[in-house]
């Protein structure tokens, strides 16, 4: 696939809060569609404050596909189903399922309900793991009004889960201790 150049950044086509759909279209900038694409946006980005926050090699190795991963799902959210654009995959699914089973082998089971936080990299990873939660509810109201594809909301689902995994395996890997919720309080 041809990479495409960006020469110029801004276009003025959005100063009267409308943008344009893969394909054409232009719909409000406060869509839903594009209000979901958004927040899975703001997952990426959160999820590149992770890398650079020097996270362990084989978790920060899989930030990039998921990151990846990501930018496919933004333009498939961008993109009414007749047009052609790259789909989130079921294999993309499968491979957060391997990652969590793989992580999980590593990790205790948990008897209590933790608390967000750790080094650095284990707390914006939590933090990501709620803008994914954000991201999958924009979702599930997108798709109670458009058809949307078909892996897109189950991805997003695996990867919140991925990613509170991903959070324990980074804190453990860091030697920090978690944080169990006191009820008692």
């Amino acid at each position: 696939m041809a990479k495409t150049r960006i020469t110029k950044v801004y276009t003025k086509t959005g100063d009267k809060g409308l943008t344009s759909l893969v394909g054409g279209e232009r719909v409000s900038k406060a869509s839903l569609r594009v209000d979901s694409y958004g927040d899975v946006d703001e997952l990426n980005a959160v999820l590149g404050i992770v890398r650079s926050q020097g996270v362990d090699e084989e978790i920060g190795s899989l930030i990039v596909d998921i990151q990846n991963d990501l930018f496919i799902m933004g333009a498939d959210l961008a993109s009414p189903m007749d047009i052609e654009v790259p789909r989130v995959s079921a294999k993309s699914v499968k491979n957060l399922e391997a990652a969590i089973d793989k992580f999980l082998e590593e990790l205790e089971p948990l008897k209590e309900f933790i608390l967000p936080s750790g080094n650095i990299g284990g707390s914006y990873l939590h933090f990501a793991r709620t803008v994914s939660r954000r991201a999958e509810r924009k979702v599930v109201k997108l798709m109670e009004q458009e058809v949307i594809g078909e892996n897109v909301l189950v991805y997003l689902n695996r990867l919140s889960d991925l990613l509170f995994v991903m959070a324990r395996v980074e804190n453990q890997r860091g030697n920090f201790k978690e944080t169990f919720v006191d009820f008692k309080k």
